[in-house]
This record gives C-alpha cells, sequence and structure tokens, in this order.
C-alpha cells in the first residue's frame, strides 16, 4: 500500500514566524503523507522563528492579538495556551496578551518540536545566510537554484519565499533628514534605538508615524522629561482592544458582490448594530474578519484604490489594535503630555549648532528634536527592493507587483510571472500577498496560508501501489472493516482496540505505536484524541484531533472519516450533536466495535447520555446480528441487561462471555453490578478478587474493580475491610487522575455518608493525585459529577464554585445537570440540609444524562438520604431506603432503616 516516493526538497527563504510557520506545516506534512524531503531553512537571523517582531525582549511589547488566537496551528487554537501553561504560566487565558518575546520562544520551540518528531522523514539544514538570487536554469518546472551571501548555492525542488513585510521608503522625506546620523530608519535594526533609549538622554524625540510600532517605540523611550512628539496623516493611534472582549457578531446581510458605496454604507450599519447591541463596536469588526479577503477579492481595482484613500487609515487604526495594558500606558503619557500627537507631515529639517534636529512639521510648527525615528512600519509595496533576491526576481519577471503596487501578484500563495502564469514551484505568504488578500499580516492569517503552502509544496503522490486494475486487500481491524494503513500500523490498532475492549492496560500505547508506525493515519489519532477525552488518558486530546481531522481529509475512507467526526463531535461539539454522530455512525457501520464501546456507558466510556438508557440498549440490540455473539459484544448486552434490572439474563450473558474470552474486562465489570444489585455480596466479592488476582491481573481499571468489591463491603458494613482495600488498590499512588476521583474519590465519600470511615477522611491525598484541570474544568458531565462529589468530601467550597462556573459554560448535560449538582453540594457542605435535600431531590430524576452505571451514579441518593436523615425528614428517607431494600438486599440499608425514628 506505501508507494515508493521520491525524496523531495524544499527551501524556505526567511525563519521568522511565517517561516517557522511554514517549516513547522512542511515537517508534519511531510510525516503525515511520508514524503522524504530535504528542508532547507535560510535566514542570517541568529534564531529561528523570533524575525523581528518576536526578537525583542521589551516585557512592555506586547503581542497584539489575544493569546487564545496565537496558535501555531489553525485547527488547534488552545495549542499556545497549553504551551504556556506547561512553561509556568498555567493562569494565563484566552483573552490575555502574553510579550512578544515569549511568543517568539513558542515559536522556536514548536519548530524544534516538529523538527525532531520528523526526524528520518525530514531531513533540515539551517543556513544563516541571505539568499541574493533564485534561478531556474532547466527551465520553469525545473528545480530552483537558490545563490547565497556565502559565495554557495542549493537547489531545491519548492522554494516558500517567507520573507515578512516589506522595510518602508523613506524618500519621501527631506534629504537632510534622512541624511542625518540623528535619524533612525529601521527601529528594529540591532542597537538602532541604544542612544535615544540611554537613561541620560532626555532630548526629545519625534516618530514619524501613529501606529503600533510608534507606540511600541514610544513605550521604549518614554522617560520623565522628555516628550515624544508623533506626526502622520491622520495623527491617529491605534484603538485598543477590549479588557473583556465581545464575541465576534458576523453580519447579518450578505456583503459579497456589493459596489464599495453600498459595501461602505453596510458595513457602518452592521457596526452601529454592533454598538446599540453589544455596546462595544469592536464585535462588529471582527466578525467581518472571516470574510475580509473574499470582500477584498470582490472589489475592482478601482475601488480598492478607492477604499485605501478614504478608509484605509480608518480600518488601520481601528482594526490593528492595542493590548489594554499598553493602551492604558499609552494614555497616561498623552495626559502627562510626554507623548504628543499630530496630523500632517515633514516639510523640512536642519542640523542646529547644538547636534539637535530643527523638524518643520505641515502645520508650520517646528519641533527641536534629539532623534527622528521612522515608524510608518511595513510598506506596502512588493518587497524591500535593497533585497537583491526580490530585486532579481522582480528585474527578470519571475515575479510582478501586485495590483496597486501591493504585494506581489499570486495565485493561492504562488507567484505569478510577467506571463500571468505559475509555472515555477515558488510560493510566498504573509505580507507579499497584500495584494491578494489585504488582511494578511497577522499570525491568524499566516498560520493558515502556511498550512495550506506546505499541503501545495507538499502536493500527494498518485498512488501508483498496485499494477493497473488490481484493487489492492487493505487491512483491517478486529471487525473486518478496512482500514487505510499499511499492515505494521494496522496491527498495532487492532492491539490498541483489543485492549481497549479487554479493559486491559497498554491500548494508549498501541494507539501511539500504530501512529508513530503510520502518521497519516486518521483511526489511530481518532483513538487516541477519544481514550484521552474520556478515559484520562495521557494525551494532548485537541492535538491528536486536529491530526485526526487533517489525516481524514487526506487518506481515510467514508467509514474512517465518519469515525474522525464521531470523535470531533464528542470532543468539540455538544452532548446532543455527538450522541446523534455516534449513533448514525453505528446504524452505517454496525462492525465498528471501538465506536459501540463508546455508545455503551460502561468501565471505559461515558456513553450515550439519555434519560432513561434505552438509546444504548437498542444499540447494542441492533447490532447484535453484525457481531454474531462475539464475547465483546456479548459482554455489553449483559451491562445493559443489568441496567435493565433483568439480572439473571445478565449474569448467565456475563458468564458465556468470560467463557469465551477470561480477560473480558466488560463482562466480569457486568457481573459485578448483578452480584451487587442481587445482594450476592460474599459472592461477589469473592468473584472480583479472585479474577484480580488471575486474568485481571493486567486490567487498565483495576481500581474500579477494587471499587466494586468496596461496595459490597460498604453493604456489609465491614468497614476494616473497606480501609484495608483503600490502602492496598484504591490510596493515591496506586491510583491516579480521572480514577482516582471516580473510584477513591467517591468511595470516601460514600464510606463518611454510610459511617463506615471514622476519623479523617484523606481526601486531601485524593485531591493532590488529580491534576486541577481535570478537577476544575472536567471534560465530560461523568468526570465532572466525580469531581463535585470529591469536592464536597474535602469540604472545599471554592472548589465547588469553579466547578459550577464551568460547568455553566460546558455542555447541556454540565449545565443542565453538574451546574445544579454543584449548588446542593454547596449546602451540603454548609449542612443546610433541607435545602440540599429539596435540591438533590430535584436533580435525582435527570442524573443518568451524566452517564456512567447506576451503582455509580448511587453516590448522589447516598448523599441525598444522608440530608434528609440530618434534615429530620425521616419518613422520605424510610421510602427511599424501603424502595431499595424492596430492589436488593443490603444490611447496611436494613440497619439505617431500622435506626430511623418513627
Amino acid at each position: 500500500m506505501t508507494p515508493s516516493v521520491p525524496r523531495h526538497s524544499v527551501a524556505v527563504v526567511g525563519a521568522g514566524a511565517a517561516g517557522a510557520l511554514v517549516a513547522v506545516q512542511l515537517c508534519e506534512t511531510a510525516v503525515r503523507r511520508r514524503v522524504p524531503l530535504d528542508l532547507f531553512l535560510i535566514d542570517p537571523a541568529p534564531e529561528a522563528g523570533r524575525g523581528t517582531a518576536y526578537a525583542t525582549r521589551d516585557p512592555r511589547h506586547l503581542l497584539n492579538v489575544p493569546a487564545g488566537n496565537m496558535s501555531c496551528h489553525p485547527d488547534d487554537p488552545d495549542h499556545f495556551l497549553r504551551w504556556l501553561c506547561r512553561h509556568g504560566e498555567p493562569t494565563v487565558t484566552a483573552a490575555d496578551f502574553v510579550s512578544r518575546h515569549r511568543y517568539g520562544a513558542y515559536l522556536a520551540d514548536t519548530l524544534g518540536r516538529a523538527i525532531i518528531a520528523a526526524h528520518g522523514v525530514v531531513s533540515v539544514r539551517r543556513l544563516k545566510v541571505r539568499v541574493t538570487d533564485c534561478r531556474w536554469s532547466r527551465g520553469p518546472a525545473g528545480p530552483a537554484r537558490l545563490e547565497l551571501s556565502d559565495g554557495t548555492a542549493v537547489e531545491a525542488d519548492g522554494v516558500v519565499l517567507a520573507t515578512g513585510p516589506a522595510r518602508p521608503s523613506s524618500a519621501w522625506l527631506p534629504n537632510a533628514l534622512c541624511t542625518s546620523d540623528r535619524f533612525i530608519p529601521d527601529p528594529w535594526a540591532p542597537g538602532a534605538l541604544d542612544a535615544a533609549a540611554d537613561e541620560q538622554c532626555r532630548d526629545d524625540v519625534l516618530l514619524v508615524g501613529t501606529g503600533l510600532t510608534a507606540v511600541d517605540v514610544a513605550l521604549r523611550l518614554d522617560r520623565p522629561g522628555r516628550t515624544v512628539h508623533a506626526v502622520s496623516r491622520n495623527g491617529r493611534l491605534p484603538e485598543a482592544h477590549a479588557v473583556a472582549p465581545l464575541p465576534a457578531t458576523p453580519c447579518a446581510e450578505p456583503l459579497l458582490g456589493l459596489p464599495l458605496p453600498e459595501l461602505r454604507a453596510e458595513i457602518r450599519r452592521h457596526i452601529g448594530r454592533a454598538l446599540r447591541t453589544q455596546g462595544d463596536w469592536r464585535p462588529g469588526l471582527d466578525g467581518l474578519r472571516p470574510v475580509t479577503a473574499e470582500l477584498w477579492a470582490s472589489l475592482s481595482v478601482e475601488e480598492r484604490a478607492d477604499f485605501l484613500a478614504r478608509d484605509g487609515s480608518l480600518w488601520n487604526v481601528h482594526r490593528h489594535r492595542m493590548p489594554p495594558a499598553t493602551a492604558e500606558t499609552v494614555a497616561r503619557m498623552c495626559r502627562t503630555r510626554r507623548l504628543r500627537t499630530a496630523r500632517g507631515g515633514i516639510t523640512d529639517a536642519r542640523q542646529l549648532p547644538d547636534g539637535l534636529l530643527a523638524v518643520g512639521l505641515g502645520d508650520g510648527r517646528e519641533l527641536r528634536v534629539g532623534r527622528v525615528v521612522d515608524c510608518t512600519g511595513p510598506g506596502l509595496g512588493p518587497a524591500d527592493l535593497t533585497d537583491p533576491l526580490w530585486g532579481n526576481l522582480l528585474r527578470r519577471g519571475d515575479a510582478v507587483t501586485g495590483p496597486l503596487g501591493l504585494g506581489v501578484s499570486t495565485v493561492h500563495g504562488r507567484l505569478r510571472d510577467r506571463d500571468g502564469r505559475t509555472v515555477r514551484a515558488l510560493w510566498t505568504l504573509g505580507a507579499p500577498r497584500r495584494g491578494e488578500l489585504w488582511e494578511t499580516t497577522a499570525i491568524p492569517e499566516i498560520r493558515v496560508q502556511a498550512l495550506a503552502v506546505a499541503e501545495a509544496v507538499l502536493a500527494r503522490p498518485a498512488d501508483h501501489s498496485s499494477p493497473a486494475g488490481r484493487k489492492v486487500r487493505r487491512p483491517t481491524d478486529g471487525g473486518g472493516l478496512a482500514l487505510s494503513t499499511h499492515s505494521a500500523a494496522a496491527a498495532a490498532y487492532r492491539s490498541g482496540v483489543d485492549r481497549l475492549l479487554k479493559v486491559r492496560l497498554g491500548a494508549q500505547e498501541a494507539f501511539r505505536r500504530a501512529a508513530a508506525l503510520d502518521p497519516g493515519f486518521a483511526c489511530a489519532h481518532a483513538a487516541l484524541a477519544l481514550i484521552g477525552h474520556e478515559c484520562g488518558a495521557d494525551v494532548d486530546v485537541p492535538r491528536a484531533l486536529a491530526d485526526a481531522q487533517r489525516c481524514a481529509r487526506e487518506r481515510a475512507d467514508e467509514r474512517e472519516r465518519s469515525f474522525v467526526d464521531v470523535v470531533s463531535r464528542r470532543v468539540r461539539g455538544t452532548t446532543e450533536e455527538g450522541d446523534a454522530a455516534l449513533v448514525r455512525h453505528l446504524d452505517v457501520y454496525p462492525c465498528d466495535r471501538l465506536a459501540l464501546a463508546a455508545a455503551v456507558p460502561t468501565i471505559a466510556f461515558s456513553g450515550l447520555y439519555d434519560l432513561d438508557g434505552s438509546a444504548a440498549l437498542r444499540l447494542v440490540e441492533r447490532t447484535a446480528p453484525a457481531h454474531r455473539g462475539h464475547w465483546f459484544h456479548t459482554s455489553l448486552l449483559a451491562f445493559v441487561r443489568q441496567e435493565e434490572g433483568r439480572y439473571d439474563e445478565a449474569g448467565v450473558l456475563a458468564e458465556q462471555a468470560l467463557a469465551r474470552e477470561p480477560a473480558s474486562g466488560h463482562a466480569m465489570h457486568a457481573l459485578a453490578h448483578v452480584h451487587y444489585e442481587c445482594g450476592d455480596h460474599d459472592k461477589g466479592r469473592a468473584r472480583l478478587d479472585a479474577w484480580l488476582s488471575g486474568q485481571g491481573r493486567g486490567g487498565t481499571h483495576r481500581a474500579h474493580f477494587a471499587w466494586h468489591a468496596a461496595l459490597h463491603e460498604l453493604a456489609v458494613e465491614d468497614a476494616a475491610a473497606v480501609r484495608r482495600r483503600w490502602a492496598t488498590q484504591l490510596a493515591p499512588g496506586k491510583v491516579n487522575g480521572i480514577r482516582a476521583l471516580v473510584d477513591s474519590g467517591s468511595l470516601l465519600w460514600r464510606a463518611r455518608v454510610a459511617d463506615t470511615w471514622q476519623g479523617r477522611l484523606p481526601i486531601d491525598d485524593v485531591l493532590q493525585s488529580v491534576a486541577a484541570e481535570i478537577l476544575e474544568h472536567p471534560a465530560t458531565a461523568f468526570t465532572a459529577l466525580h469531581a463535585a462529589v470529591t469536592l464536597t468530601a474535602a469540604g472545599d467550597l471554592p472548589g465547588l464554585r469553579r466547578l459550577q462556573a464551568h460547568a455553566l459554560d460546558a455542555d447541556q448535560v454540565q449545565r443542565e445537570v453538574v451546574a445544579p449538582l454543584c449548588e446542593a453540594f454547596e449546602h451540603v457542605v454548609e449542612e443546610n440540609w433541607a435545602e440540599a435535600a429539596r435540591r438533590l431531590e430535584r436533580i435525582l430524576p435527570s442524573l443518568r444524562l451524566v452517564g456512567g452505571s447506576a451503582a455509580q451514579r448511587e453516590v448522589v441518593e447516598e448523599t441525598l438520604l444522608y440530608a434528609l436523615v440530618s434534615a429530620g425528614r425521616c419518613d422520605a428517607a424510610r421510602a427511599r431506603l424501603q424502595e431499595r431494600l424492596d430492589r436488593r438486599p443490603s444490611p447496611h440499608d436494613r440497619r439505617w432503616l431500622a435506626a430511623l425514628p418513627r
């Protein structure tokens, strides 16, 4: 199935942000598509990833875009936030603005990790020189020869020009100013501002420009006793981002195809609506961002020129905004007159005897300043024409300027030559595409372009793996469904699924091995995302899901794409979306055992969310013919039968499954429920202990089976046995992560309300073994339920309130069940027993929606009984206990009932 792919070579010219982003995508795309690649990253800068924008070490220089929009990956929006959390900044939120130098470290680290991950497929050469020319001596369709500043050359099949924005031209300034040693044409050149920033220097400074570059320079040069003057055509500083940003508001009216006057009027109406409804114009403008490139493309050249002349400055002031903290500092400088702005231009300049410059302004004023700094920002032209590479390309016609002289002419990032052709394997991204896209200099736009360029440069080779007319037989999973991968990766995937179905250790490692053997294998990445999301496996879920989605687009059949869609909706969508996708998938592909496992609320997954549990039952029954009595399907059927209360039938089915596969954790789990619900506590405990020491020795959820055994011990009121089991099988160190919440934390609380655990409750040890992210931002309602139970056991009111706030902003089940449950548990902690009981009674009927088993959800009923008794509502407690005893024998419930006062 794996064709022999010739080695490819790509040169990326420029190693700033754009170059780093495209290099990351080239590495990942080459690995995913199994394309051997020689990658040249060419830039004289000492460190890749920083470029001009992110090389500054000044902590006052912040990103102009919130951290939540600065991920390297367009399909993994939280990637930067997770990186910050791993690198000592766990409190940073998506709305925060972090330092630009920190972001440069992120880019460099992400690039380094991508290169390491691609080792064996991608060979990277970092050349710290300049490219002076790029020629195609063997014709435009052949490889490019890049001539370097050190006199050497390299050849590459494809070239990506990631050279960043063009330098502004100072030619329009008076010659006397341009030739003065007091003039700084490039404030970002190494050491350019050192003299002006010296603490001993108090001379006033003039900045030419009032945009974001001017703001950065003003922050750097601000000091008591100095006035920083800034002059530009409009004299306006950038607007500020909102302190508490609101979500973007898309325009309700169609905009594409409107003539510019009508488009201008409609956009003003749209901004006005946002201002009236939300009290802020920013959501309206932000809502235009996804369609800006389309709107620009729909305008004629004449309309674009009109827009630049009449609206360009106004657009830039509002579109390219300052961080709130920066805006506050700038406002303070303006109030104290340390920063003064003016409209107009510079008319003349002359050197004074004392060394200062006398600069004449368009309004007739003359300023005496020690330095003049060109802060007009990136130029709109095609490139820095002093750069020999761009100069040579434009002079020969291998590249041409874009409309109105904006950037260079491109088609989806590929450069046009003077004949309008795109025959050369020459791409660009970022600022040089302004003529094509207009807004193209921010990371959210560049990262999308980087992915598109990488996928275009490494276009998928045709599959010549089999002779014409001969159908290739693909490997299959355990249920006979075809897999779009090679046999070794398929074998690792089958092993992962098999271990997951048996509830045995090693599933995560097997799926990782499958993805490593074939990084383009969509199902392997999707399985990792699924078990990370639902089972608490140590997986970077968003990254795995993004990889799965990319792979599914490139190499997957309809069934595999459907499975990836199911996982995506369960991770990122609403509960209803995830459930509906899963049911649709199993209706079409009933043999998909991994999908079926995810649908049934058993030991491994929380399953479908429905009030009466019938959805999972119907799925298991409907898929039975496709599985033909396979032990796994029989195990699931046993579990859903016991959930129906058909315990005798469930026990028979569980024994049948165990006879066929003694290691079946699902069958043993169903049998554990049967024993508990039937009151066979001694038999159940003995069977569990025997299985745990035998076939279940390699089980991945041993703590949960130990929890089941402890339930039997609680029911027979064997307090010493509960403590022994806790110490040997359920204490932190033996159990961590989600299982510590689901099993260890819930057991301790049940033991406390059952009056079985006397003395200090070691609940703090449980909390310390669980990551704060799992405890306060659980991904599923099932995990959230157990987080709430554990926090209640710890008496942690602030923790419960943080969890409630998360639930209110999460999926529907968390909003409607977990959030009110947290509120009820707060009353438990505060010993407001009557109110706690009232709220718990109201929640109990909908508790099934959180998933899991009745035995797991029973912890809420136990809490309700405790609250009823504590509130003096003994008749209500008596009725509930009697109903439970009618359902199953329990020495503990009998004693509790007998102890209730009449």
